[in-house]
């Protein structure tokens, strides 16, 4: 049994604009790496739930648009807090993943058998 292809509703949490709390570059070149590992390494997960000032990361000039864009076309679940949008002025700025409300984060997260926050 290939281990690598069970996800069994992982959710990944994002809530920071990049990866940790290094440097800006080293967070982009970070969540770049993560991202593009799930990728190549079939580790899709079932959700990505984005908040705070991770909403960033879905939206116009972000980093990571291919690579949330391609986890997206292999089956995860990308939802962005309408909330931390409209507070951050990004509503309009959206490029990939659906537009959800913290209900639909915390159904998610209740919901799912593993949660990993970045």
């Amino acid at each position: 049994m290939d281990i690598k292809k069970i996800n069994n509703k992982i959710a990944v949490i994002i809530n920071s604009d990049g990866m940790g709390s290094a440097p800006k570059e080293l967070s982009y070149l970070l969540i770049k790496n993560y991202l593009t590992l799930l990728n190549t390494e079939d580790r899709t997960p079932s959700y990505i739930c984005m908040y705070g000032d991770g909403v960033k990361l879905a939206c116009e000039e972000s980093p990571v648009l291919e690579e949330l864009g391609t986890l997206e076309e292999k089956g995860a679940k990308i939802i962005i807090c309408k909330t931390c949008l409209i507070y951050n002025k990004l509503l309009d700025k959206v490029r990939t993943g659906s537009i959800g409300t913290m209900l639909d984060i915390i159904d998610i997260q209740h919901n799912s058998t593993k949660l990993i926050n970045l």
